[in-house]
């Protein structure tokens, strides 16, 4: 009987998709010959794949609610909250989990940890030797939004601050390079530091006037706050030179070294891996600091925090600070491979990209950032064949996602301690962003 009820409920989506598309997929005006082409093919592709993707999205969601209720239903005591039923999963979904999650004993083996490292170190060092100039590029390029998710984990994912204008501090970077190599001839090494300098002075002059602001009137000001920077550079002809860029941008030197396009290029490759290795191993100190448990505090629920005694005001200061920083030294990193940079190249949708790899890859979760920002650049490279009709495929990926992984590819991860009688704390399994006694 409900599966009937899901047949005719995907047949009213199908017959109600099927209306709403007909003028647009169906109906065609060739105006050269004054005749209406009628595309009745498409009218039963569109027509088949609603009533499909209709009926198998109900029966996900009908499991998903079912798997939830029997988890409930077996937890010690009967009923468990909302929040423990979405940290230990539920139903198929979580057995699908379970199947695809790698045994953690097979990692807590050092020889095991070991040779994984070496395996992927070596694919790393000779990949640039392995492949063609086009996927150093893009490999560089995935590299820097690693680097820039990371830097925005810091201020979305531990410190719970919705920032949509993340890209202004990666311009700030791009332009800080270029300008100081153009009007005072400084080069990368001596422009990097400089630009992610830069870049935390801007993200403190932003963060202080955002301190009373929460929710989505914060988002709404780092976004003006994107948008009146982008303006500003592609306006202010005299000091940017406008919309037209700014070009011949010297790549990265190595002890005055003339390199070939092709060296060149894998000489900021690896540039870009040693950065990268670089803000992880920052972003993960910082997320096991004191100040990184303040972030996380803060993100679950700011008011408690402040009446735990923690400095609200310094742990945003210090997160947008550190999260610009990364930013800047991405944005130098940017104009170093372009060698070209204007500001058509810093919009919206940069930040909006930089959001989506923290959000998919799981906020807090460092791994998980890692791979977002590898699958989100790098397929849709690879997927250049498909080009119509991969933002539509990049879409449903989000939706599903967003419905049946919503802690993301990886969720964060934080130690469970357990207290004895004798008053010995031992860590435990770890626990999805919170710490249980």
């Amino acid at each position: 009987m409900n599966k009937l009820e899901e047949l005719k409920k995907s047949l009213i989506v199908m017959i109600w998709i099927v209306f709403l598309t007909f003028p647009i997929m169906i109906i065609k005006v060739n105006t050269i010959e004054n005749v209406v082409e009628w595309r009745w093919s498409r009218l039963i592709g569109i027509a088949i794949g609603s009533f499909v993707l209709s009926f198998f999205w109900r029966l996900g969601l009908r499991r998903r609610e079912a798997g939830r209720r029997a988890q409930q239903h077996d937890a010690p005591g009967g009923v468990v909250s909302a929040d423990e039923a979405k940290v230990r999963g539920s139903g198929a979904i979580s057995r699908i989990r379970e199947k695809l999650t790698i045994d953690r004993k097979v990692f807590a083996n050092r020889k095991v940890r070991l040779s994984a490292l070496a395996v992927i170190g070596a694919l790393i060092v000779v990949f640039p030797f392995i492949t063609s100039l086009y996927q150093t590029n893009i490999m560089i390029t995935a590299l820097m939004y690693v680097i820039l998710g990371l830097g925005l984990n810091i201020v979305v994912g531990l410190g719970g601050i919705l920032n949509l204008g993340y890209a202004a501090f990666y311009m700030v970077g791009a332009y800080s390079y270029a300008l100081l190599n153009q009007h005072f001839g400084l080069n990368f090494w001596i422009a990097l530091p400089l630009g992610a300098a830069l870049s935390t002075i801007f993200g403190v002059l932003l963060a202080l006037p955002l301190l009373r602001l929460r929710g989505d009137y914060l988002a709404i000001v780092t976004l003006a706050f994107a948008e009146i920077a982008r303006i500003v550079m592609q306006n202010w002809g005299e000091f940017s030179m406008g919309p037209v860029g700014i070009a011949g941008i010297p790549r990265p030197g190595f002890f005055g070294i003339n390199f070939t396009l092709q060296q060149a290029t894998d000489y900021i490759y690896f540039l870009a891996i040693i950065l990268t290795i670089l803000t992880i191993f920052t972003v993960n100190r910082l997320q096991n600091s004191r100040l990184g448990r303040a972030w996380v505090a803060m993100r679950e629920d700011e008011i408690a925090c402040e009446a735990m005694g923690i400095d609200v005001r310094k742990a945003k200061l210090t997160s947008f600070a550190l999260g610009a920083t990364w930013a800047g030294i991405a944005g130098v990193l940017f104009a170093a491979k372009t060698t070209y940079i204007n500001p058509a190249s810093f919009t919206v949708w940069e930040s909006i990209i930089i959001l989506c790899i923290v959000v998919l890859g799981g906020m807090g979760s460092i791994l998980g950032v890692i791979l977002a920002a590898l699958v989100l650049i790098l397929l849709p490279e690879y997927l250049r064949a498909f080009s119509e009709y991969r933002m539509i495929i990049f879409g449903v990926a989000l939706v599903l996602m967003m419905v049946f992984r919503q802690g993301g590819i990886i969720t964060a991860k934080r130690k469970m301690y357990t207290f004895k009688k004798n008053g010995v704390a031992r860590a435990g399994v770890p626990a999805t962003d919170r710490i249980g006694s």
